[in-house]
């Protein structure tokens, strides 16, 4: 320190601290030879602390106010330096202002994942992040561990000792409370508060700080959220299905529909594919009619519900569709499926596969010749046969 800091200390008389930061926790008045005067002003605001130190240990301490430095007003020093009708020449002493207002932008995150065990996708690491409120509440605490003979205490100082702390304390609490990986991220304003109780008993002990509250932010692992992501939509899907089903029975009997006409009005274009196509169509509506039963407009579906059996001794098939047996299917709903003559079908009733044209029950699906007149001959076949 200069000449002109000496003079200027030797001038100075009041001790203030005038701070516009939100980020300083602590500031030691800085004086020449840490002297002062009898009779010097002692300014503390609001929010603050004035700390008096001599020769390394705590001596008087002052809250908000104005202080006039006289041996009356302080009791520890006058005891200490064995003062017993004041003193005229001014004496040594360190003198810390401590910020009690809340620093309230820290951030904080686990540096790495924190595994845990969870019932539905076995060992997950999860992440978290966020920011967190914290104070001095001890201010002889907060001097012992973590001013120390600094002369400047910046939040920064202290934010990296109070990340290791709140990621010890969240791995501690997620294990302790062993919530799973999806309960996790629909619990985090509860499970914030129980992190900030954890955090609040390891540093106001420790450092005179409280942990005023912490919001988090829980990130779980790409897989887990797109997991969860197809069970929600999943849901919903089969939410719309249930209750549109009515629509969906309307929708298929339609598209049945158009392709019949189709191949009517295209004899030429029109396949054996097609044709089954149609019937196949009408049968899945049919089947979606028979599993969701209720009344639409109401919204009364009952999803399960298995269609009534077929009347006493009526009789159903089985029908070859493209390799594969399709069915049973009742002769009413054989007559829109577009069946022809060899087709093949299967009954309990029959020994084996057989052509649809050879079964007597199932003729009248198909066109009948008429019997030739008597003395004529029978006319000729149409071109590509009778259906």
């Amino acid at each position: 320190m200069g000449l002109m800091d000496r003079v200027r200390g030797e001038l100075v008389d009041i001790i203030e601290w005038i701070d516009d930061s939100r980020s300083t926790m602590a500031w030691r008045f800085p004086r020449y030879n840490n002297e002062i005067k009898n009779g010097a002003q002692l300014i503390v605001r609001e929010g603050q602390e004035a700390l008096f130190v001599y020769r390394g240990r705590l001596a008087d301490r002052y809250g908000p106010g104005h202080y006039e430095l006289i041996s009356e007003n302080m009791p520890i020093m006058s005891t200490l330096q064995g003062w017993q009708h004041g003193f005229k020449s001014p004496f040594r002493s360190e003198v810390y202002f401590v910020n009690h207002r809340p620093i309230t932008d820290l951030r904080w995150g686990t540096p790495n994942p924190i595994t845990i065990r969870d019932p539905d996708f076995g060992m997950v690491q999860v992440r978290a992040n966020g920011l967190c409120v914290v104070r001095v509440v001890d201010a002889e605490v907060f001097l012992r561990e973590v001013i120390g003979t600094d002369s400047n205490v910046d939040a920064d100082e202290i934010a990296e000792l109070l990340r290791r702390t709140i990621a010890t304390a969240f791995s501690d609490m997620l294990l302790q409370t062993g919530v799973g990986a999806i309960d996790l991220q629909g619990r985090q304003v509860q499970l914030a508060d129980q992190l900030r109780q954890y955090v609040q008993t390891r540093v106001q002990a420790q450092y005179g700080i409280t942990c005023e509250s912490i919001e988090m932010n829980i990130s779980l692992p790409d897989e887990i959220t797109a997991a969860m992501t197809r069970g929600v939509a999943r849901g919903v899907e089969e939410r719309g299905f249930i209750d549109n089903v009515g629509d969906m029975n309307r929708f298929q009997q339609g598209r049945a529909g158009d392709a019949m006409l189709a191949s009517a009005q295209n004899p030429g274009g029109g396949t054996m594919g097609d044709m089954m196509a149609a019937g196949m169509g009408m049968a899945m509506a049919q089947q979606f009619g028979q599993n969701f039963q209720g009344d639409p407009q109401q919204g009364q579906w009952q999803q399960g519900q298995q269609a009534p059996p077929p009347l006493p001794g009526a009789s159903v098939y089985h029908v070859d569709q493209g390799g594969q047996a399709a069915g049973p299917f009742p002769i009413a709903q054989l007559r829109s499926m577009g069946l022809t003559r060899e087709t093949l079908v299967w009954a309990p009733t029959m020994p084996g596969w057989a052509p649809a044209g050879q079964v007597a029950e199932l003729a009248q699906l198909f066109h009948q010749s008429p019997p030739p007149l008597p003395g004529h001959q029978p006319p000729e076949p149409p071109a590509g046969g009778a259906q």
